[in-house]
C-alpha cells in the first residue's frame, strides 16, 4: 500500500465517521418527515408523501401557532435577558468589582444542578403566586437559565472594548452616559447581539421548564413535539424537529458573523 493512501485512509474514515454522526440524524429526520408508510425490517420507507406535512400545517395542527407561541416566549425572553446582562455585564467588565469573578460564578448555578429537580422546585414556587401555566412564568425560567449566556458573553463584549476608546471620548467634553452610548455600547454590540441569539435558540428549544412551569395551558413547539414523539407519531415530531432546526441554523450563522475573537478571548476572564 502506498505512503499516500496510507496517510489518506485513516483521514478518509474518521472525516465520513464524524459526517455520519452529523448528518446520519438529519438525513433520518428528513426520511421520516416524509415517509407515508415505513415498517420493520424496511431500511427505507416503503411509500414517500407530504401528506403529515399537510396534516401539521393544518390550523388543527396547531404546529404553527406553538411556533409563534415559541417565538413570541423566546423574544420576551431574550429582552428580559438583555435589560438585566446588559448593565450588570458592564459593571462586572469596567467597574473592577471586588467579587467580579464569585459573582459570574453566581450564575452559573442554574446549570451546576440537574434540570428537573430545579423545574419542579421552580414549578412548585410558580404555583403559589398562580404563574404556572402563564406564558410570564414560562419567561422568567427560561430567562433564569438564559442569564448564563447572556451575562457571560456580554461581560465578555465589554471588557474587550479598550477603556481608553471611552476614556477619550470623556477628554473630549462627553459625559458617562454619552461615552457609554456612543463608544462603548456599539463595540460590544456584536457581542451583546450573541448572546441575545444564544439566549432566544435556549429559550426556543427548552422542554422540561416549559413542561412543568407551563404545560398544558402553554404549548409551545417543543410540547409538541414531545407529545408526538411519545405517541409514536415520528412523522409528526420529524418535521416539528426540522421546523425547530431553521431558526436555529439560520442564528448560528448571525452568531459565527458577530462573535470576534477578541470577544472569545474574554470569557470567563
Amino acid at each position: 500500500m502506498s505512503r499516500s493512501v496510507m496517510w489518506w485512509l485513516p483521514r478518509g474514515l474518521l472525516l465520513g465517521l464524524f459526517a455520519f454522526f452529523i448528518f446520519g440524524p438529519l438525513v433520518n429526520l428528513v426520511l421520516w418527515s416524509v415517509a407515508e408508510s415505513w415498517f420493520w425490517p424496511n431500511r427505507l420507507p416503503s411509500q414517500y408523501g407530504f401528506r403529515f406535512w399537510e396534516r401539521v400545517f393544518r390550523p388543527e395542527g396547531q404546529a404553527m401557532e406553538s411556533l409563534w407561541l415559541s417565538i413570541w416566549i423566546a423574544s420576551l425572553t431574550t429582552l428580559l435577558c438583555l435589560a438585566v446582562s446588559v448593565p450588570a455585564a458592564w459593571a462586572l467588565a469596567k467597574a473592577n468589582l471586588r467579587w467580579r469573578a464569585a459573582i459570574l460564578m453566581l450564575f452559573l448555578l442554574p446549570q451546576a444542578f440537574p434540570n428537573l429537580p430545579v423545574y419542579i422546585n421552580i414549578a412548585r414556587i410558580f404555583f403559589t403566586f398562580d404563574l404556572n401555566g402563564t406564558v410570564i412564568g414560562v419567561v422568567l425560567v427560561h430567562a433564569a437559565h438564559g442569564l448564563v449566556y447572556s451575562i457571560w458573553i456580554a461581560t465578555a463584549a465589554f471588557a474587550a472594548v479598550d477603556d481608553d476608546l471611552e476614556l477619550a471620548a470623556r477628554n473630549i467634553g462627553a459625559s458617562a452616559l454619552t461615552a457609554f452610548r456612543t463608544v462603548t455600547l456599539p463595540l460590544a454590540a456584536p457581542g451583546i447581539a450573541a448572546s441575545a441569539v444564544f439566549v432566544f435558540l435556549e429559550s426556543l428549544d427548552e422542554f422540561t421548564a416549559s413542561y412543568f412551569v407551563g404545560a398544558p395551558e402553554v404549548r409551545t413547539l417543543p410540547l409538541l413535539l414531545f407529545s408526538a414523539a411519545a405517541g409514536g407519531n415520528m412523522q409528526v415530531a420529524a418535521i416539528t424537529a426540522l421546523i425547530l432546526l431553521v431558526p436555529s441554523v439560520l442564528f448560528m450563522l448571525i452568531v459565527e458573523r458577530f462573535l470576534r475573537a477578541e470577544v472569545l478571548a474574554k470569557v470567563g476572564k
